[in-house]
């Protein structure tokens, strides 16, 4: 945990900061309103995210904790902390020594009236940040545990940090982060120049640095204190709820939070610039804050709110506010009763998918027929289930396959070292050889035996590689539309589920790396969607390639599991005996232990059934992608991977 403060270093001023004018109003409201429920900053490196961030608490209202003031905390979260660590456990020092049960806080504890500062949020525990939100938006931390319940405050400015390049947090996440701002480093050339002389001015002369903003520092700390102190008398009138009411409705977010944190945002601006009851102003700005990321429903859908589409829906929300209020509905019964037909969208249906999947056309294997296109777009998207790896794995954090993880939840105390100390067991291990030991009162007599590790288990993300196949034989553009839809839904999956993926597209002569690993999943579907097709069909240096992406990222990433999902109707040509050799490539991938599907794309009257060999070659799961329904997905993966932890 890292405090700041508390310490004689002077650190950079807030007010000192060149640009980020949106963060630094983000902040400003929420240490106004802390039940706003933090800030999320997404932003590439080099963004001053994390000093704008330091820089606040500098201006928070000093703590009474009983014992005169002392400065607001700024308390920093590792991305490696346990669950222990962030809420708090028991007190091991006065139970060992006492034999009394009392309570150790945690970082939230130390986090009350001040900031918590997590960087790469989305790289922390999703249980973590679930814990980290609750706290925020109640103001409490409620702890049953270890045979303790404790109950303390934990009021703070939480603010998280991300590059959204590492991977995205999942959209029930980002809803439940009040504010949301993207930052990014300024293309003027002057504002540039500002931002390095500034930075080498302070490392230079701390301290004198930091005297020359002292007065605008300390303006800005009073301010804020004003705001707060105003902030209860602030009126919200009926005629800006529904503003904001009409608001959240016209873009269509889900549930009520985005109502209630844009109703707290609003009302804190207001109390920031002075004013008595919130206006039109206060409800655009919030808009701006709270309703950006709340429209992200898919991790693919670009982040932002384009300002006409604000600007509309604040002139249809002016006008709802202005409305009176609504006269009681006529009797359905009555004149001009009765329910209209619905009408359709014109989606897709499922049966539409299923359509498409399987075209009535008759392929027979050969050399391609067409010449290279672009892919035709997607076919409707579906949700899948989870395709879990077996076993138990030791990889990153995430959401797919079982892990032993030093930050998942203690499952069960063992014997192994390494493993952190399991207090329940311990003690439960030491209480039965108390009478032997001699011990009538006072302190419990342990020895070296009692010790007892806590066995953690958490989720796993996988490295998950997909081989598609996009030579003429799978050209014909409803298949390869129902293809790239499967591709799609199992990329969103593995955003869900927090995996690194690879893309790999075979035709022509070779197999193409077309994304190598990432956690970007957004990435790999714009690449599949610009995807050419045609030309021959190299099965064998696809399944090659992957098998040197799951060995070359097991180097860089050994605890990282892969899996292999490959998306063919199985037809390899070119070169000597294709078939053959596609199947040789597949018995080297299935030699690393990797888990793998083959997903059939063959279509028609005529079936070779070459797909399935493949698949019995990778000792993998075999599906028709007519059947890739979320439960039979499921249960086929299930199925064939199991004969890889035999």
């Amino acid at each position: 945990m890292a405090q700041a403060g508390t310490g004689s270093e002077p650190g950079f001023p807030f007010s000192a900061i060149v640009g980020q004018d949106t963060l630094r109003l983000a902040l400003t409201l929420c240490a106004v309103h802390p039940g706003i429920g933090g800030v999320l900053v997404r932003g590439e490196k080099g963004t001053a995210k994390s000093t704008v961030v330091r820089a606040l608490a500098a201006l928070l209202p000093p703590v009474d904790d009983g014992n005169g003031g002392r400065p607001a905390r700024l308390v920093e979260l590792p991305v490696g902390a346990t669950e222990d660590r962030v809420v708090g456990s028991l007190d091991l020092e006065k139970v060992l020594r006492d034999g009394e049960r009392a309570f150790q806080p945690g970082l939230l504890a130390a986090a009350h009236d001040g900031v918590l500062y997590v960087d790469e949020v989305n790289l922390l525990h999703d249980h973590l940040v679930d814990v980290l939100l609750d706290a925020a938006a109640m103001g409490r931390v409620h702890i049953e545990r270890d045979g303790v319940s404790h109950s303390h405050p934990a009021r703070f400015v939480l603010v998280g940090t991300m590059n959204p390049e590492e991977g995205e947090l999942r959209p029930q996440l980002l809803d439940r982060f009040g504010l949301a701002v993207d930052v990014a480093a300024s293309r003027e050339v002057d504002v540039r120049m500002q931002v390095v002389r500034r930075r080498l001015d302070f490392e230079a002369d701390p301290a004198g640095f930091a005297a020359r903003y002292a007065d605008e520092d300390s303006a800005l700390a009073r301010r804020i204190a004003a705001a707060r102190a105003a902030l209860p008398a602030i009126e919200l009138s009926d005629t800006e709820l529904r503003r904001i009411a009409a608001l959240c409705a016209s873009f269509d977010v889900d549930g009520m939070r985005a109502d209630l944190v844009l109703a707290r945002t609003a009302t804190a601006h207001a109390a920031w610039r002075g004013a008595e009851a919130v206006g039109e102003e206060d409800v655009r700005i919030a808009a701006e804050l709270t309703l950006p990321h709340r429209r992200r429903r898919d991790p693919f859908d670009e982040p932002g709110l384009d300002p006409q589409q604000l600007e509309d829906a604040m002139r249809d929300a002016a006008e709802q506010a202005n409305q009176p209020e609504p006269e009681p509905e006529p009797d359905p019964d009555g004149p001009g009763g009765g329910a209209p037909e619905p009408e359709s969208d014109g989606a897709p249906t499922p049966d539409d998918a299923q359509q498409s999947a399987e075209p009535s056309e008759t392929e027979r294997p050969g050399p391609a027929r067409a010449p290279e296109r672009q892919a035709a777009a997607p076919s409707a998207q579906f949700k899948t289930r989870l395709l879990t790896i077996p076993g138990v794995g030791e990889g990153a954090p995430g959401r797919r396959s079982r892990s032993r993880s030093a930050q998942g939840r203690t499952v069960r105390p063992t014997t192994e070292p390494g493993r952190g100390l399991h207090l329940v067991g311990t003690l439960f291990a030491a209480a039965e050889h108390q009478v032997a030991r001699g011990r009538r009162d006072g302190r419990m007599l342990l020895a070296p035996g009692d010790i007892r590790g806590a066995h953690r288990e958490g989720r796993e993300g996988n490295l998950v590689v997909f081989v598609v196949d996009a030579s003429g034989s799978m050209a014909a553009r409803d298949r390869l539309s129902a293809v790239t839809g499967a591709v799609v839904s199992l990329l969103r999956d593995a955003y869900q589920r927090r995996d690194k993926v690879a893309v790999i597209t075979v035709r022509g002569a070779a197999a193409e790396l077309v994304l190598p690993p990432t956690s970007s999943v957004d990435v790999a579907v714009r690449r599949l969607r610009s995807l050419r097709t045609g030309g021959k069909s190299p099965l064998a240096q696809g399944f090659l390639k992957a098998r040197e992406v799951v060995l070359r990222e097991k180097v860089r990433d050994p605890q990282r599991r892969a899996m292999v999902v490959a998306l063919t109707d199985g037809r390899a040509t070119g070169g000597t005996d294709p078939v053959h050799r596609a199947r040789v490539a597949a018995t080297l991938l299935a030699g690393e232990s990797v888990a793998s599907v083959v997903v059939d794309c063959e279509s028609g009257m005529v079936r070779l059934g070459l797909a399935r060999d493949l698949a019995t070659a990778l000792r993998g799961a075999y599906i028709r992608l007519g059947e890739l329904s979320a439960e039979q997905v499921a249960g086929v993966v299930r199925a064939g991977t199991s004969k890889l932890a035999a």
